[in-house]
């Protein structure tokens, strides 16, 4: 079991990294490809750069000082956290990764398809967290907009409630990896417009372009682009990878305005969860982010001492 996992390798959850690592903590950072850092194309407001730096130099460098101190760093989608017994368990397609403390420094990735109807549904039928609302659609037939490990992830979520699965990629190609299929399922082959073959059920992949969602009071069903439709009773939208945010739902973690909500030690209302960076709102700068991860690793060692004294 690690001290403490971190997940996003930005200047925040590098930072955190860095002041747990020299607290003689077991850390572990997971991360998938680069973050908005790296599409800077200067920086040259951050302390300490007499001719400016880019932001992949800035990212890359951080990366590479956390790995010289001794902090395990893997490259790879985090598709969901779960609570345990004194620790957490962060789920990735490869593998599992049980800590005592999880510090989100993901940045806040809630992406809405540009579908007609998709907004106005929101609440009616059209849900972001499969675990928070899966439970309503209960015996009834319900979609998952997506067409990576995230939306997987989330069809297996609702495929212990509801009745019928399929998974829309709304005309993009089927993007989930073997691996997370491996852990999770009996199966051949990653089928494409075939079936996904799970535990005990199907999931049915549908590879046409979405033209609107159509109902009155609530979602009734979906119209794709060749005028061909289906019915449903629920729409639930995993585009891309999992962000700070559908973990936060998840774990029950207070949000306000679309940011994690924490105190002035970078601890959410869960206990052992805390959170910096980006996600939590406020002036987005690198310095910020620094100062922020500084204080969330500081407050997570704290933690972990704690419950190993106990």
């Amino acid at each position: 079991m690690y001290d403490i996992i971190i997940i996003g390798a930005g200047p925040a959850g590098i930072s955190a990294s860095l002041y747990a690592i020299r607290a003689n903590m077991k850390v572990l950072v997971i991360y998938k490809g680069i973050s908005n850092l790296g599409k800077a194309t200067k920086i040259e407001n951050y302390y300490g750069f007499v001719n400016g730096i880019t932001g992949k130099e800035l990212y890359d460098n951080g990366i590479k000082q956390a790995k010289n101190l001794g902090v395990e760093i893997r490259n790879s989608e985090v598709t969901g956290i779960e609570s345990i017994q004194n620790g957490f368990i962060v789920k990735t397609p490869e593998d599992e990764y049980s800590g005592k403390a999880v510090i989100i420094s993901t940045g806040n990735k809630k992406i809405a398809p540009p579908i007609k109807g998709i907004n106005e549904f929101e609440g009616k039928g059209v849900s972001y967290c499969a675990i928070c609302d899966g439970f309503f659609y209960k015996g009834k037939n319900v979609v998952v907009i997506g067409n990576g490990n995230f939306a997987y992830s989330e069809a297996k979520t609702l495929s212990n409630v509801t009745n019928g699965i399929t998974i829309l990629t709304n005309g993009e190609p089927t993007n989930i990896t073997k691996e997370i299929l491996k852990r999770q399922s009996q199966y051949v082959n990653i089928p494409k417009e075939r079936e996904i073959k799970s535990t005990a059920n199907e999931f049915k992949i549908n590879n046409k372009k979405i033209k609107e969602i159509v109902g009155d009071k609530k979602v009734e069903k979906i119209v794709f682009e060749d005028l061909s439709e289906i019915k449903v009773d629920g729409i639930f939208v995993a585009l891309g990878e999992a962000g700070a945010n559908d973990f936060a739902k998840t774990l029950g973690i207070i949000t306000e305005n679309d940011n994690i909500k924490v105190n002035e030690n970078m601890e959410t209302n869960v206990k052992g969860i805390y959170a910096c960076g980006n996600i939590t709102g406020g002036l987005l700068q690198v310095s910020k982010a620094v100062y922020e991860g500084a204080k969330a690793g500081l407050s997570a060692i704290n933690y972990v001492k704690e419950i190993d004294n106990t």
